[in-house]
């Protein structure tokens, strides 16, 4: 698998890997990227800003993500817990898999590329928050690493739980 920056001619392809998400999040009733978020505006954004990634196996997109250098809004108040580090960290966000590939090990190798990404940046961890109906991705983060931190606010007032991997040097 390769994962690389994205360009305008991947959007199709990602936006049909989030279409996916969205579907299979909206039909196990979790209250996560729906009412159009996110949307073609949204990846176009992530594009312009060069956050956004893709994973790749045998020429075809499997995955994406977006990691995001910059201090997330979202972040700067957590409640019912703490941050783990007061650092520079990368924020991931939009991280999808298409439907085929689920359960194959690719967003384990996302975050691993993460890791890596985040170290070339100088920042110390990795953060992201997901909804608290979401039980398979706060297992996934927990099985790779990440330790649950407490409530964040979204900036539309919607609750989710915060997660945060303190980046080692191995």
């Amino acid at each position: 698998m390769n994962i690389r920056l994205a360009s305008l001619n991947d959007l199709e392809q990602i936006l049909t890997i989030v279409g996916q998400a969205q579907k299979w999040l909206e039909e196990n009733n979790i209250n996560q990227w729906q009412n159009g978020y996110p949307n073609k505006e949204t990846i176009e954004k992530d594009l312009d800003a060069g956050y956004c990634h893709v994973a790749e196996a045998d020429g075809k997109i499997i995955a994406t993500v977006s990691l995001v250098v910059e201090p997330d809004i979202n972040y700067s108040e957590i409640y019912d817990g703490k941050w783990l580090a007061d650092n520079k960290y990368i924020s991931i966000h939009r991280i999808a898999v298409e439907e085929s590939c689920k359960n194959t090990g690719a967003a384990s190798q996302i975050i691993d590329f993460a890791q890596k990404f985040a170290k070339s940046k100088s920042c110390t961890s990795l953060r992201v928050d997901t909804h608290e109906d979401n039980i398979v991705m706060q297992k996934f983060l927990l099985k790779n690493n990440f330790t649950y931190c407490g409530i964040i606010y979204l900036q539309d007032k919607a609750k989710r739980l915060a997660y945060e991997k303190v980046l080692t040097d191995d």
